[in-house]
């Protein structure tokens, strides 16, 4: 079978289309046939080396997180699947995979597809409605009648965080672009900012949390919302000693997490306010709640129209890299 591997890690990264041997499940896997494989940031930092403290891999390394496929065989201690089944998944990130025409995952880590959606829209889905569900439900312990400000929120990870948070009972508060209002306010977004016409820091203020998916340079402005003990949770600005520690990693990896975000930690507790980062990880049984929240409400995840093969996949990574997709990049297979 074909598969898009990694054969070492750089700056300028290029993935290789090989022939490797097929998988075949372990007891408690299932094999699945893939459909659609979505690309993400993620799998640009994995190949410039840039999470390595946090997931190193042997090289070559089959790349992509997450995917829609069809189960193909089960190994003989499968009991939630069985061939046929339509699925998709945010694949463990100690084995990733996703850029292949067949891959083998853990039960534990799928979940049976939102019937209503096709195989390249499910594949965009996993890893963002996991980040959204875990930086609220475990990294914020978010609670009914609290806030949230999403800055940036009006693209593919608001789509997911947004109607998770309202079904929270939180009030949510998003910025972003003129052309993501409408879809924001209809997700169920209580206030919208347009940054192209709005400052939201010169607006908000005492919000109990903040999700920043922007980065390091946006959270002076992210901490100015926030009431005092609250917390900014950073999906992009970087990890601290807090994340080593929730991550049980060694202590020379805390010592150097702790180094590299002395700074962002400096900043918030200078104004008696938190900061913490995460990692999103596999979780099936939680993607099963996406998969409910998805199916409730008849979401459609936003796809970039241009149609993206397997030999495809470094024109697929340059447009999540450089250019600007309008919506989440598909590889189908």
């Amino acid at each position: 079978m074909q598969a898009a591997q990694l054969l070492k890690y750089d700056r300028q990264f290029k993935l290789v289309v090989n022939d490797i041997p097929m998988p075949e499940p372990q007891c408690h896997e299932i094999l699945v046939q893939v459909k659609a494989a979505a690309v993400n940031p993620l799998d640009r930092l994995i190949g410039t080396g840039s999470v390595r403290l946090i997931q190193d891999y042997k090289r070559p390394v089959t790349m992509g997180n997450e995917l829609a496929g069809v189960v193909t065989a089960v190994g003989s201690a499968v009991t939630q699947f069985q061939a046929g089944d339509r699925v998709y998944t945010r694949l463990p990130l100690t084995k990733i995979g996703a850029f292949a025409e067949y891959v083998t995952i853990d039960q534990a880590a799928v979940a049976l597809m939102p019937a209503h959606l096709d195989f390249a829209q499910a594949a965009a889905v996993p890893l963002t409605g996991l980040t959204a569900y875990q930086a609220l439900h475990e990294e914020l312990k978010a609670k009914a009648g609290e806030s949230v400000l999403i800055p940036g929120g009006s693209g593919s990870f608001g789509q997911l965080a947004i109607p998770i948070a309202k079904q929270m009972g939180l009030t949510v508060l998003v910025s972003g672009n003129a052309r993501g209002e409408a879809n924001a306010k209809a997700l169920g977004a209580d206030q919208y900012f347009d940054y192209r016409k709005t400052n939201y820091w010169e607006q908000v203020q005492a919000v109990d949390n903040v999700i920043d998916t922007l980065g390091a340079a946006e959270l002076p402005h992210e901490l100015a919302t926030l009431k005092a003990g609250g917390t900014v949770l950073s999906l992009k600005a970087g990890p601290n000693r807090q994340f080593a520690q929730d991550h049980q990693f060694s202590a020379w990896k805390r010592g150097l997490f702790s180094l590299v975000g002395r700074k962002l930690d400096r900043q918030a507790q200078q104004q008696n306010k938190h900061y913490r980062f995460m990692f999103v990880r596999s979780d099936g049984e939680q993607l099963r709640s996406v998969t409910d929240i998805v199916t409730g409400k008849q979401l459609v995840p936003a796809i970039e129209p241009t149609v993206f093969k397997l030999k495809d996949i470094n024109a697929a990574l340059d447009l999540v890299g450089s250019g600007h997709p309008k919506g989440k990049v598909i590889i189908r297979f």
